[in-house]
């Protein structure tokens, strides 16, 4: 775990973060949105998670592979199971190894260990060049900007600042799952890939707390994470 600076001050929200405007005009055409932040990495990130309309808010939390949040997680409601329980069967995103290159027993096998864009939920709520940033793009974000934990209006996460001196915030929203929240002194957030293979059953999520950083965790595919978007 790559360790954090912490900070004991408390950031107000400036003009920069004033909302959350995500939405694009649909065309893919055009400038930015105004909450597509340029970290001076390969993609912008938003300002807020998906479902917030502010920085530290929570937002909604989403399974993996699903475009709407639920009360409820639990691998019985979860879009891509088939099976009794966490391991499924699934109906997609399911891979085998090179040690067992003919085993479904998590499913049929499609080979497919990336979010397709009708099973993106960024995509789908906020217009198509918003998604789901993949593993490698959250660890570029670990790599190569400058983290710290601290706190906005009472709510504690990291503030992550880019060599362009803009910076985002993620909030510790914690984990959602058959009984509510969770865990909210750590931030849990979705990848785009499963942890592919040898384990289809679990997707990849950056993981923190006031400890460190975990850019590449991996979790069930069937629990609710937040989101934070990136924009091409």
């Amino acid at each position: 775990m790559k360790r954090i600076v912490c900070s004991l001050c408390t950031i107000a929200c400036v003009a920069l973060f004033s909302g959350c405007d995500l939405l694009d005009s649909g065309s893919g055409r055009g400038p930015a949105p105004a909450g597509a932040v340029d970290l001076g990495l390969s993609v912008k990130w938003a300002t807020c998670n998906l479902g917030a309309s502010s920085p530290e808010e929570y937002g909604d939390y989403y399974a993996w592979g699903e475009t709407k949040p639920k009360t409820m997680y639990e691998w019985s409601n979860y879009k891509f199971n088939m099976g009794d329980g966490e391991y499924g069967p699934f109906s997609k995103y399911v891979t085998s190894g090179s040690y067992h290159p003919n085993d479904e027993s998590y499913g049929k096998l499609d080979q497919k260990s990336k979010l397709e864009p009708a099973d993106d939920a960024a995509r789908a709520k906020l217009g198509k060049k918003w998604r789901i940033p993949t593993n490698e793009e959250w660890e570029e974000l670990w790599l190569f900007c400058d983290i710290e934990w601290t706190t906005i209006n009472g709510e504690n996460g990291i503030k992550v600042t880019g060599d362009t001196g803009k910076w985002i915030f993620l909030p510790t929203a914690g984990f959602h799952d058959e009984e509510g929240v969770f865990s909210t002194g750590a931030g849990f957030y979705w990848s785009s890939c499963i942890v592919d293979k040898t384990s289809p059953y679990l997707a990849r999520e950056f993981y923190f707390n006031s400890a460190g950083v975990i850019p590449s965790e991996d979790d069930w595919r069937w629990l609710g994470l937040s989101i934070r978007p990136v924009y091409d």
